[in-house]
């Protein structure tokens, strides 16, 4: 991490010559420009400016209809990119390269675009201030590495991808070892650009690996997190393979997870909400109690904030590690919420958001909720003992894409929590992916109907 005049100290002198501006979509990509050293130093400080069409687009970056905000009628006009000069970092993966992330800007008047995920981040974490507390979390990451290169994959029209490895890899040292020389990159490389990350790991599936950053307040996490993703894919691209995020990338696999902690430190003296000496269960407080409360109550309403696409659904499976029943227990894995540590380690995990989740709208949903469950003083319901799988007359998350549109569509709670321009938006992004899918014929249809339907 470095400052503004450290910035332009290292462009004079030639040791940074590009400057990254980069916001995230609504797919939680990073999109921005490349500005050369000299141009920023006569131009580009104040920042630089991008399409509106950016926070308007699918995963194929076309223009659907149905976004207010920008479209054919409006003229698809310019929005400011101005940057949050604490993200700015050396990116020691690409040569002579400095990043900043940006908040997105109405230039005319200076307000941040509403439905911007950096956007809709930074007003629940303002909400939390408000209310006396610092949210704090962190990310849990899982991907595969693949031995095939991006491009290789897709000239095999992504079929028959081969992981790096070819059995269980969960903890297990020596399978970890054969891609050693590229995870340790990850791991240096991400702590040298501001990214700190306490350990990788293998995960429950050949070529899965788990990568957990350290916590911080959670806009400072929800970039981190984007960073990770961005910075993982550039850098394994380099060495001639990929990574995948993607939550479900075979049917065969285990799921990849994006598992997100979550606690409140109160601004006031800097004391944990979450944990209070004697109480029970487990030192909960009746803060944390009511912020379980309200994140289990809303989380439904709420699931296409952490499950964004259609294929964030196949993840969700009976004893797949992914949750699928909307229960709590204390160092329970089966459940969808897990409480951890102890004293003012104390959290709730969140196991519902997959990888790939965009971390600011995953965030944004969870403290939103949580909050809610606060101020109407929510008691969960009783923890559940066991596997939570088997859970009874509980609710459960969506069981598809189009399901939670239609939950979040006639959700209350959503306009409550993120005002109804984000939700219209939202609901929008929801539909368009789920028309996209519905219009496409698979392959899985052609083997089971060509020739016997």
């Amino acid at each position: 991490m470095i400052d503004l005049k450290a910035l332009e100290s290292r462009i004079r002198d030639g040791s940074i010559d590009t400057v990254i501006s980069a916001i995230t979509d609504l797919q939680g990509r990073l999109m921005g420009k490349r500005v050369t050293g000299d141009f920023f130093l006569e131009q580009a400080h104040h920042g630089t400016h991008l399409c509106t069409y950016l926070l308007g687009t699918d995963m194929e970056m076309r223009t659907p209809a149905g976004y207010r905000l920008m479209s054919w009628e409006t003229g698809y006009g310019d929005y400011l990119a101005a940057p949050d000069w604490s993200t700015l970092r050396i990116i020691p993966w690409l040569e002579k390269t400095a990043l900043v992330l940006a908040d997105v800007k109405d230039e005319a008047t200076g307000t941040l675009v509403p439905v911007a995920p950096r956007t809709v981040l930074r007003q629940q974490v303002e909400r939390a201030r408000q209310m006396g507390f610092e949210a704090l979390m962190a990310s849990e990451l899982e991907f595969y590495l693949l031995r095939d290169s991006y491009e290789g994959a897709a000239r095999k029209n992504f079929h028959d991808l081969e992981p790096f490895g070819w059995y269980n890899e969960d903890y297990h040292l020596l399978q970890a070892s054969k891609a050693e020389p590229l995870y340790r990159r990850f791991r240096n490389e991400m702590s040298a650009a501001g990214i700190p990350v306490e350990f990788s790991k293998g995960e429950a599936a050949p070529g899965q690996h788990e990568v957990n950053i350290h916590y911080a307040d959670a806009l400072v996490s929800a970039d981190r997190h984007a960073l990770f993703k961005h910075g993982l894919k550039e850098m394994a691209w380099q060495s001639g393979h990929a990574v995948t995020f993607m939550a479900k990338p075979d049917q065969s696999w285990t799921g990849n997870s994006a598992h997100v902690h979550v606690s409140l430190r109160r601004i006031e003296g800097s004391d944990p909400a979450f944990h209070r000496a004697g109480a029970s269960p487990y030192g909960m407080s009746e803060t944390m109690r009511h912020f379980l409360g309200g994140l289990m109550s809303g989380i439904r309403e709420l699931a296409f904030f952490i499950a964004p696409f259609v294929n964030s659904y196949k993840r969700y499976a009976p004893g797949s590690w992914a949750p699928t029943n909307l229960v709590w227990g204390r160092d329970n894995r089966t459940c969808a919420f897990r409480i951890v540590g102890d004293g003012a380690a104390l959290r709730i995990e969140t196991r519902l958001p997959g990888g790939d989740a965009n971390p600011y709208l995953a965030y944004a949903a969870i403290i939103g909720a949580g909050l809610r469950g606060i101020q109407q003083q929510i008691e969960p319901p009783a923890e559940y003992r066991g596997n939570g799988y088997e859970a009874n007359n509980v609710p459960r998350i969506p069981r598809a894409l189009w399901e939670a549109a239609q939950l979040l569509e006639r959700s209350a709670l959503a306009r409550e929590i993120f005002g109804p321009d984000v939700v219209e938006h939202y609901v929008n992004t929801a539909n368009v992916e789920q028309e996209a899918y519905d219009s496409t014929v698979t392959c899985w249809e052609r083997q089971r109907y060509l020739e016997r339907g």
